[in-house]
């Protein structure tokens, strides 16, 4: 592998299986999902659900594009040396509404970032077209979450005797 690609598949890796990267992002959607809709929260579980869809999308093509590049799709921060596995303790599970939406707004801001250093590093144009595409999602998921924010900002401020893990 010569150089050039192995700082691609170094800048792609933490996407793929890192601490911060689609399969946390992934576990920890599904995680709110079931718990947003035992309490109530049905509209937004199906929201943040519609997001998890998105990143297992995300995981495929980056998985994809690392097998491309000749290193196997093993779950970890580290290809293609077979250490540091993926932990689902990277799984942030937070129970108050507004906590999981302030760590999925970081993460995405951090999945943003680290699609633009992978952009920095990866020269083929099929894959670049991907991981922009890619961006533009984490883009997207970011704004809705905003979005999700404000409005449970304007609903505590309606209802203050709301229960605080809803």
């Amino acid at each position: 592998m010569g150089e050039k690609q192995l700082q691609a598949v170094r800048a792609l890796s933490p996407a793929y299986a890192g601490k911060s990267g689609e399969l946390t992002a992934i576990l920890q959607y599904v995680f709110q999902v079931i718990l947003l809709d035992g309490c109530g929260r049905g509209e937004q579980a199906k929201a943040l659900m519609q997001i998890a869809v998105d990143e297992m999308r995300h995981l495929g093509i980056i998985g994809g594009l690392l097998v491309k590049m000749g290193v196997p799709p093993v779950f970890t921060a580290c290809p293609p040396y077979p250490v540091a596995y993926y932990s689902a303790s990277n799984v942030d599970h937070s129970r108050k509404f507004s906590e999981m939406l302030e760590t999925d707004i970081r993460a995405e801001k951090e999945a943003i970032a680290c699609y633009t250093r992978a952009l920095d590093a990866v020269t083929d144009g099929e894959a670049r077209e991907a991981i922009a595409k890619i961006r533009a999602d984490e883009e997207r998921h970011l704004a809705l979450l905003r979005r999700m924010r404000s409005e449970l900002q304007r609903e505590d401020r309606r209802s203050p005797q709301r229960d605080p893990r809803a």
